[in-house]
């Protein structure tokens, strides 16, 4: 199924069915009085996440959804039936935004959590509601509310702990088949990865963490240029950023100091507090150059970035370097989970990973 990370749709709750006007009418009770019972409520409009779902291609095919309306109340202080809530799922971490104003209305990050989108109408006031001393047979009644009414962006963002980040052919693609199961489509050619793809980095029993590899970044990223920062948002749920730099690109089609700092010019226009996560260096593709020019590449990158964090040398398709950088990561990630629940412990404040 083609992946599709952003989709509009329309919902519409149910109507609250109107109460009823009835009056008692039994053989030896005269003037039985009111008995007009009250009407049921519209169904909700529902979003409830599903680890199963990976896509939101599924709401470019269907775009409009409505719940039952509430029936009308009857005769005996019956109360009409509610309408049934209509349950839609969609995947984990997804973000429910209202279209015409651009609130965000919720965050959908987990298997079964559920968020009403849309409330249904409330019920209708029979008359039996309006009787009184000084009015013992009312006609009055109310109608029920309309349902509410929205215009709904749905956006996808992978949920993923490690985000995978550099040039068209930096070797992401290849390093998430070196160190998962995924199997992304990996050529010779620039944008081979066309949309996010997930992989599940096991450790050992117990310890794992999920990678994501987006469409690589060229120069102008920002504005426009090859695929844009489209997929960029797939990185803000992750806690560390892995920077590929391609130490030994093709003649002619870049210098591995003046693409890292591209990149990170592209993170800071998109996203200023996603250029400030935890970011490591991982020169890849050190297989294709000796160690001295690996030394000579690190210095001149660590200069021209002003780097001071880890640097990792690392061979993607060979698998050199990489059990140590997976290890040092799964580490890290335990490190700032535990940091996490520390925090909340202590003063009840979510926890800021950058902080760290």
């Amino acid at each position: 199924m083609k992946f599709v990370d952003e989709a509009t749709i329309k919902v519409r709750a149910g109507d609250g069915g109107v109460g009823s006007a009835s009056f008692r009418r039994e053989k030896y009770v005269p003037r039985g009085g009111p008995d007009g019972g009250d009407g049921g409520n519209g169904g909700d409009i529902v979003l409830i996440g599903h680890e199963g779902i990976n896509t939101l291609a599924d709401f470019r095919v269907q775009r409009k959804y409505s719940a039952e309306h509430g029936e009308a109340g009857s005769k005996r202080n019956r109360t009409g039936r509610s309408g049934e809530p209509l349950e839609v799922y969609v995947p984990c971490g997804t973000r429910v935004i209202e279209a015409d104003t651009g609130e965000l209305i919720g965050d959908i990050t987990s298997h079964d959590e559920r968020l009403i989108v849309a409330e249904g109408g409330r019920g209708g006031m029979g008359n039996l509601n309006f009787k009184s001393s000084v009015n013992q047979a009312p006609k009055r009644t109310t109608p029920g509310t309309q349902g509410e009414g929205r215009n709904l962006k749905l956006e996808l963002i992978v949920l993923a702990d490690v985000g995978l980040l550099g040039l068209p052919n930096a070797g992401k693609s290849t390093l998430i088949r070196s160190v998962s199961s995924a199997k992304p489509k990996v050529a010779d050619y620039p944008f081979t990865t066309l949309y996010p793809n997930l992989g599940v980095v096991s450790i050992e029993s117990h310890r794992s963490f999920v990678m994501a590899d987006i469409p690589g970044l060229i120069e102008g990223a920002a504005d426009g240029a090859g695929l844009g920062t489209r997929f960029l948002r797939h990185l803000n749920r992750t806690r560390l950023l892995l920077h590929l730099i391609d130490v030994a690109p093709l003649e002619g089609t870049g210098d591995p100091v003046a693409d890292a700092q591209s990149i990170i010019a592209e993170l800071e226009k998109f996203n200023p507090e996603l250029a400030g996560r935890e970011r490591w260096l991982v020169l890849n593709k050190t297989d294709l150059l000796d160690e001295a020019a690996i030394d000579e590449l690190q210095q001149q990158v660590s200069a021209a970035l002003d780097w001071q964090g880890p640097v990792y040398r690392i061979s993607a398709i060979s698998g050199d370097g990489t059990r140590k950088l997976v290890g040092d990561m799964m580490t890290r990630l335990e490190e700032l989970n535990e940091a996490e629940v520390e925090a909340d412990k202590g003063d009840g404040e979510p926890y800021d990973p950058a902080a760290s």
